[in-house]
């Protein structure tokens, strides 16, 4: 489904040192997984023995044991295509192995032997086991077969999913094999492994294993030794955690006395694609694998993932006062840069009362607080024209008293009045035409006042008005620094939310944001807005959650569909979405002329259209294949 693959992580009732009560649990949770159409499920490691086995691994009677409660596995796993890793201790070369299976259906695929030992502290391994870093195209025979082994194994089902296996230690190496893995094309990666608990060692853990899934754009499922192990020396929780790129996805609770399976549902299609828009993943040096055919696993047949519907905004509100002021210090430290760079100390910001003129305007005036200058050299300029309500002017006017910039009232009705004339257009008939020339005469007074003054145009036009192309070309399409390019519109309305806590100027924040997103270019009446923008291209969440898969991951407009589907379930049904998801993709590729020449504007989240930094496209692409896909 769409690249979607559920994976497993299993935590067993571990009976150290008995090899069939072990096998009886792993069989329960191997059939629980494929009831629960998981394609791979991982257990913890020596998964047979129990990791505390120790000494006994040396024992002929436990390592005969396992060979017994592996065939119980196997043959109850026979009609069973989920595929489950598990952990034994295997005699290879007259050297002990601790090693990891991979088995679907009866059979075993491969076996991946430990490549780093521990020997410090509580952990002594190299007591028992020999390490298998350099056991490559190798094989072992496994039940009266030879079975592939070795650390240069990957397996693939022919689709999307590709995966490794490592083991506990090797996880905390400095080069973890699994970095070699994702440099061969592994978008999974699962680890089994026996990590006793001590006091802060769970978050480490937890932390270690999400960020290894983002340095190895992979998904990574763990699962360590559970409550069931010795105590000797040693207490064992059962941490099972499924990372995505850097993203916790499930993780379970520790202690448990009873069996665990956690599952989480991995988009393995975005990982690949993601890939491709990193050079220096491309970058990273192959090794010889050995790719193993898997059959297929099983498909999930309803998602169970949470899918974000404003992938731009943090979703750690908690953290809300750190990320926004993050976001109005990269504004503000790229407008001093240009400013001091161009030797100007004045600013000339067009203000409408509102949201992205108005973030532009507070992320100016933060400039300026941090350099101490003086904010009078803010100058803000309100444009009415024929379309002008009394309430955005007002919240304008406002806003800029309250800040202490200097404030101009310049309106354009009679400019563009004289321009009609000029180019004899009818002032009566409310045209593109009657729209972009006050859009234009504003762009123009902010040039001309900006030259007079000595000052910088600040441009306000958002991100998602640029991926729209939103803008009148050559209106407020252009400025001399574009401080909003960056951010999309969802964001915008996060950020002016945070500013909320400045309490001269809330109850004026909150207004503008209560307003309805207009250009105010035809005229009114009674003083209300007739011309609200997203009820002609569409609601701007919609957009902005199009724009993110589109750029972000190269998702295919079918996939995009079905993710908002989810997303905005009980919001807008699949025909709603669907109608502004066609609009998207006509104007984000007719449009592209307009971004090709955009002024410079600071990049602030990892989606930029800037032709200099993220995104470069022909202005006359043919978007007839993209509407195909989604159609059909």
């Amino acid at each position: 489904m769409y690249g979607y693959y559920r994976v497993a992580s299993a935590v067993h009732h571990t009976t150290v040192a008995n090899p069939a009560k072990n096998a009886d649990e792993i069989i329960k949770l191997i059939k629980e997984a494929y009831a629960k159409e998981v394609s791979v499920v991982v257990f913890p490691e020596l998964s047979l023995t129990g990791y505390t086995a120790s000494d006994l691994l040396l024992h002929q009677t436990l390592i005969a044991e396992q060979e017994e409660a592996l065939g119980k596995i196997l043959k109850n796993s026979e009609t069973i295509n989920t595929l489950a890793i598990f952990g034994m201790a295997l005699i290879y070369a007259d050297r002990l192995y601790n090693c990891a299976l991979v088995v679907q259906a009866g059979s075993i695929l491969g076996i991946v032997p430990k490549s780093y030992l521990p020997n410090k502290k509580e952990f002594y391994e190299k007591r028992q086991f020999t390490s298998g870093r350099d056991i490559v195209q190798s094989t072992i025979e496994m039940m009266g077969k030879e079975v592939p082994f070795g650390v240069d194994l990957l397996f693939y089902d022919g689709k999307e999913m590709t995966f490794g296996v490592e083991l506990c230690e090797d996880l905390w190496a400095v080069t973890p094999p699994s970095n070699h893995m994702a440099s061969n094309g592994a978008n999974l990666l699962f680890n089994l492994s026996a990590s006793n608990e001590l006091v802060g060692k769970s978050e480490y853990r937890e932390e270690l294993v999400r960020t290894q899934s983002a340095r190895c754009m992979a998904a990574y499922v763990y699962s360590s030794a559970g409550v069931g192990e010795s105590t000797t020396d040693m207490v064992f929780g059962g941490h099972a955690i499924i990372s995505e790129y850097g993203t916790t996805l499930a993780q379970s609770e520790r202690f448990s006395l009873q069996n665990t399976l956690i599952t989480a549902d991995v988009d393995l299609e975005r990982l690949r694609w993601q890939r491709l828009n990193e050079s220096s993943f491309c970058d990273g040096r192959h090794k010889k694998t050995r790719k193993i055919k898997v059959a297929p696993p099983p498909q999930i047949e309803t998602l169970q993932r949470d899918i974000n519907p404003a992938p731009f905004v943090p979703s750690r509100y908690a953290e809300k006062k750190r990320h926004c002021d993050e976001i109005v210090h990269i504004q503000a430290h790229g407008l001093i840069k240009r400013m001091r760079h161009a030797g100007i100390q004045k600013a000339v910001i067009g203000v409408s009362g509102g949201l992205d003129s108005t973030l532009a305007l507070l992320s100016t005036h933060k400039a300026f607080d941090i350099m101490g200058w003086d904010h009078k050299h803010i100058i803000a300029v309100t444009m009415p024209g024929f379309g002008t309500t009394s309430r955005t002017k007002s919240n304008a006017i406002k806003l800029c008293n309250v800040l202490g910039v200097t404030l101009k009232e310049i309106d354009i009705t009679d400019i563009s009045l004289k321009e009609f004339e000029a180019i004899e257009h009818d002032k009566n008939v409310h045209s593109v035409t009657y729209e972009n020339v006050q859009a234009r005469a504003r762009t123009s007074v902010l040039m001309n006042l900006a030259n007079k003054e000595g000052g910088l145009v600040i441009g306000a036009g958002d991100l998602s008005e640029i991926a729209l192309g939103w803008s009148t070309y050559n209106g407020d399409h252009m400025s001399m620094y574009a401080l909003n390019a960056g951010i999309p519109k969802t964001l915008i309305k996060y950020v002016i939310e945070y500013f909320l806590a400045e309490e001269k100027i809330t109850s004026i924040l909150r207004d503008i944001l209560d307003t309805p997103i207009s250009p105010e270019l035809l005229p009114h009446k009674e003083d209300t807005i007739l011309q609200e923008t997203e009820a002609i291209i569409g609601p701007y969440e919609l957009h902005d959650f199009f724009l993110y898969h589109t750029i972000k991951y190269g998702a295919k407009p079918s996939k995009i569909l079905f993710l908002a589907q989810l997303a905005f379930e009980g919001t807008y049904d699949k025909e709603t979405i669907k109608q502004w998801l066609v609009l998207f993709i006509k104007r984000f590729f007719t449009q592209q002329f307009k971004r090709s020449c955009m002024p410079d504007g600071p990049k602030v989240g990892t989606v930029s259209l800037s032709p200099r930094a993220d995104w470069r496209m022909p202005s006359d692409a043919d978007m007839e294949i993209w509407l195909k896909e989604l159609e059909q």
